[in-house]
């Protein structure tokens, strides 16, 4: 009871609830990744295209207005300067052609050489930018040769240190964070409910199952829905339903079972137990007690042997199945129990079509067509008659026995089917019947892929008809 105890409880962090909340988190977190990543990313490539394009304009321009061979001096070039104005730069540089800054809108470098490598590459022809982001701000570079005639006379280099670019790009990462923790809270909460919401369903299942385990049969489970869940939760009352009707077959087999084998049982005791408690009973008595004692003895065997049948049956074991000609084994049938027929006065007719096969066993179709010849001599009247026909319909084979006996009421037609079941107790065993001969015939054929069934006759008796799938060639086989 303990491991079963145990078996209820699973730790949180193994629970369906906790996989599902932490699957959607993993892709909620997924998602908020890209939300971060990409649009920040995108705007910086933006600004940085935007950037490239400006300042490369505005330094053609100057290198454009610089083009002279009066202009690339300091006097010059700080006149080529004041008259274009001031552009908005953070800096701007004039270089001669070896790199000796020839002005410096910062008043920090003129008369050095200016070691940048976005002016070593200008002067080299070479197209130059460069660009980054930190600190909320954008710093971009880029520098243009200054070219009259073909000449390089020098580079004019700018730069640009822009805080309202840096702080709208912070601006847009500050809102994607908050919309993504806003995110993160509502997904949290959601994925709390939809995985206690499913796993409330698989613990309704769940506890379904545990009720059927220890017993009850007729529980059922209600899932609202048409997901899976729902089918899966209409598979199990299917289920239990099958499991509840082969209990209650179980249940009644054992029941009646039990009062099939206690009746010979009680009456072999009271036998015994008159002739051991009776001190002058006359040999004639003891003879008659001791062949009722061997009568209930063999009673108690058919009902063993039968048992045992029907348990062999249930187990599905395999069996090896042949050819069989059918009108050979209901000879062979017709021979055994032609002694019977005769001692109660009835006739046997037989009409048997020549080289008609099943795939069987002959002991199995033997049994069939001897229980059911058995009873139709049993359970008939002194002076009636039992037909047994043998025919090929199309491609199957259709074996009927039919006589002229009790006959079953039309209510029980149904039932004869079913073990222990009898019409007329009192004269069943009164004919050593046990109730199992039919339930073994329908078994036996199942088990071949036949079918039997039973019908009453009109005005009086029985039919029952056996049905195989005709097994072609069985002769050369």
């Amino acid at each position: 009871m303990e491991a079963g105890e145990q078996t209820k409880r699973v730790p949180l962090w193994r629970s369906l609830q906790t996989k599902y909340a932490l699957t959607y988190l993993v892709v909620i977190a997924a998602v908020l990744v890209l939300l971060n990543t990409y649009p920040v990313l995108a705007s910086q490539e933006m600004v940085f295209q935007s950037k490239q394009t400006s300042l490369q304009s505005q330094a053609s321009v100057m290198a454009s207005a610089l083009a002279g061979p009066d202009s690339l001096s300091e006097e010059g070039a700080a006149r080529v300067m004041e008259v274009l104005g001031d552009p908005g730069l953070s800096r701007v540089l004039v270089t001669g052609p070896s790199g000796l800054v020839l002005y410096d809108s910062a008043q920090r470098a003129v008369g050095q050489y200016a070691l940048l490598r976005e002016v070593a590459a200008a002067l080299g022809w070479e197209d130059n930018f460069r660009s980054d982001f930190s600190q909320g701000a954008f710093h971009s570079r880029t520098a243009t040769p200054i070219v009259y005639r073909g000449m390089t006379l020098g580079a004019v280099y700018v730069e640009e240190y822009d805080i309202f670019a840096g702080q709208f790009l912070v601006n847009v990462q500050q809102t994607l964070r908050t919309i993504s923790l806003v995110i993160t809270i509502a997904a949290l909460l959601l994925s709390v409910v939809f995985s206690k919401a499913i796993t409330r369903r698989l613990g309704q299942l769940l506890g379904a199952i545990r009720i059927v385990r220890e017993g009850e049969y007729s529980h059922r489970v209600k899932l609202s829905g048409r997901d899976e869940l729902t089918q899966l939760a209409g598979e199990f009352n299917d289920l239990t339903d099958r499991l509840q009707t082969t209990e209650e077959v179980r249940r009644r087999f054992v029941s009646d079972a039990s009062h099939e084998l206690k009746t010979p049982l009680a009456s072999i005791r009271l036998l015994t137990d008159s002739i051991l408690q009776t001190g002058d009973i006359d040999p004639d008595t003891v003879r008659e007690f001791v062949g009722d004692i061997g009568s209930e003895a063999d009673r108690l065997q058919r009902i063993t042997e039968h048992l045992l049948a029907l348990t062999r049956l249930d187990a599905g074991a395999p069996v090896a199945a042949e050819p069989v000609e059918v009108a050979l084994v209901a000879r062979r049938a017709e021979h055994m129990l032609e002694p019977l027929a005769r001692a109660v006065d009835i006739s046997l007719s037989m009409e048997l079509e020549e080289g008609v096969w099943v795939r069987c066993t002959r002991d199995d179709l033997y049994q069939i067509l001897f229980n059911l010849m058995e009873n139709g001599v049993k359970y008939n009247l002194p002076g009636g008659k039992l037909w047994v026909r043998v025919r090929r319909v199309e491609d199957r084979v259709e074996i009927t026995v039919e006589d002229t006996g009790v006959g079953i009421p039309a209510e029980d037609v149904d039932k004869v089917f079913d073990r222990f079941y009898r019409v007329d107790k009192a004269r069943s065993r009164a004919a050593g019947g046990t109730g199992l001969g039919l339930s073994i015939v329908q078994d036996t054929a199942k088990r071949h892929g036949g079918t039997v069934s039973a019908q009453r006759r009109e005005p009086e008796g029985t039919r029952f008809t056996v049905v195989f799938p005709l097994c072609e060639g069985g002769e050369e086989e």
